[in-house]
């Protein structure tokens, strides 16, 4: 075996890291000390954190093992039913077998049915009421003189059935049945009552509630059954159950005692008290989980029968939890293992998810921006085929326009105009004449159509395209005083310009090239 101090972790394979990394998470083990324990564990977790709380003990796989490799010899086989009966005799005290507690019965008390009859009949029926009623105060009072004699009887010899027959006479002076809970603050109260304030703290609820509890958070029951009626209750509670030590004892967190108490007046108590097989008071049984003997098994591991010391009683209990707070530590570890292998499993889940949901995330973007260039490139397609067609439209309104422009007149009434050109239709100073009765929609005509008018390039066939309307993109306008005519078809040049004057063709700017300005 390697030393652990100069253990090198990557001999170890994947597996055994993870282990040991469970191990020490658990434990808080040096890996010098770790690694070795571990391998004498075989690399097994919950084997190794049981010896780390509970001590090491005998090797149970080395055991194992060479239990394996050398069986037991084959027994004795025998001739006639006389000769085994005198060798079990003879080797009785070698097939002693360990003691195994007794099982702790979970007591649910049953709710009675109330069939109480009503009018004529329970006139009728109350002579054999009285009379029942009477009969179950004298068995009462029997069963409370033979269970003070039955008591003394040794346990060997105390069949139970017979004490069940007994205390089952003994309930006929019992209360009321109530709910757990009711029962349990009326324990409480009662007790506080009789013995003024205390220090001690009951479970707050029934029986089977607080063995439940006592199951799931691996603590010690101590149940308590009283009888008011007995001469040593009183002197129990106050002198023993009472005084400081025993009080400090049971409070103690350490100890994890839960104490439930019950009055055997009460249905629940009285039914508690037949399934332990209580005889005599003041009784205290000690209950908790024994896993050696089951994994969910809750045995009796001490009874506390009669008046006794405070350090008697202490003393009891103390052996008691003494000899099984191993067990109870070895299921913590384990748990504690099993909590903590769940917990990581359940962090890798979450990550898993969450790197799952972060690429579903970068999968959508990924998506959408794919959509979204696959949208603005068919809208910049569909933008670039409507801006040709305008365009080509266009060309073929200028085309036709130009074929519909008046010629220049030569009367003497014609209105003489200097048009100072944009620098998009080649700039200059064009000198022209026009009749006065021109609308303005023809002079802007004139200017649109002016590069093919100067290069004679009308064509006679041009028609005007359907369903086109031409926009034009620059404006006229005069310079003293300011003013801009618009394309008007009613409004003529001799009614803005007179005999003449001179005018400036300004370019329009577009609102989204003036924004990008």
């Amino acid at each position: 075996m390697a030393d652990g101090a100069d253990f090198d972790l990557g001999q170890l394979s994947s597996q055994q890291q993870e282990a040991l990394q469970q191990y020490t998470d658990v434990t808080g083990q040096e890996i010098k000390d770790a690694v070795p324990l571990l391998e004498r564990s075989q690399w097994n977790v919950q084997i190794a954190i049981a010896k780390f709380f509970d001590g090491e003990g005998p090797d149970l796989v080395a055991e194992a093992q060479a239990a394996q490799n050398n069986p037991p010899p084959t027994a004795a086989r025998y001739e006639n039913l006389h000769e085994s009966f005198l060798d079990a005799d003879d080797d009785g005290p070698r097939r002693t077998r360990s003691p195994r507690t007794e099982a702790a019965p979970r007591v649910v008390p049953q709710q009675p049915m109330n069939l109480r009859p009503q009018g004529l009949l329970s006139i009728l029926l109350t002579p054999i009421s009285t009379t029942w009623a009477l009969t179950r105060g004298v068995l009462g009072v029997f069963a409370r003189v033979i269970s003070f004699f039955f008591a003394f009887i040794p346990a060997s010899f105390r069949p139970r059935y017979l004490g069940t027959t007994i205390r089952g006479l003994g309930q006929a002076h019992g209360r009321t049945a109530t709910l757990p809970q009711e029962a349990a603050r009326r324990f409480r109260r009662e007790f506080e009552e009789a013995y003024g304030t205390h220090g001690l703290t009951f479970f707050e609820g029934g029986h089977a509630q607080a063995l439940d509890t006592a199951k799931r958070d691996l603590k010690f029951l101590l149940m308590l059954l009283i009888s008011p009626e007995h001469d040593d209750t009183d002197a129990f509670i106050r002198n023993t159950l009472l005084s400081p030590d025993v009080v400090n004892y049971i409070s103690d967190p350490s100890n994890n005692i839960i104490l439930w108490g019950g009055n055997v007046a009460d249905p629940e108590a009285h039914q508690v008290a037949n399934e332990y097989s209580c005889l005599k008071y003041p009784f205290s049984c000690l209950v908790c989980l024994t896993p050696k003997e089951g994994s969910t098994r809750m045995g009796i591991v001490k009874r506390l029968v009669g008046p006794m010391t405070p350090a008697a009683y202490i003393a009891g209990l103390q052996d008691a939890i003494t000899k099984y707070s191993p067990d109870l530590n070895g299921v913590r570890a384990e748990r504690a293992a099993q909590e903590h292998a769940r917990n990581l499993r359940n962090e890798q889940d979450s990550a898993y998810e969450r790197s799952l949901a972060r690429d579903r995330e970068r999968a959508r973007q990924k998506r959408e921006a794919e959509a979204a260039a696959a949208a603005a490139e068919k809208r910049a397609l569909e933008e670039a085929e409507n801006a040709a067609r305008q365009e080509e439209l266009r060309r073929q309104w200028r085309q036709w326009r130009a074929t519909t422009v008046a010629p220049e007149p030569e009367t003497k009434d014609a209105v003489r105009l200097a048009l100072n050109m944009p620098a998009s239709a080649g700039g200059g100073r064009v000198i022209r004449k026009f009749a006065s009765d021109t609308t303005m929609e023809e002079l802007y005509a004139f200017v649109e159509c002016y590069d093919l008018l100067q290069e004679g390039s009308q064509n006679e066939k041009a028609v005007e395209p359907e369903g086109y309307e031409h926009k034009y993109g620059f404006q006229i306008a005069s310079v003293l005083p300011r003013e801009t005519f618009e394309p008007s078809k009613t409004v003529t040049i001799g009614q803005k310009m007179g005999r003449g004057g001179s005018l400036v063709v300004e370019d329009l700017i577009d609102e989204d090239e003036d924004q990008e300005e």
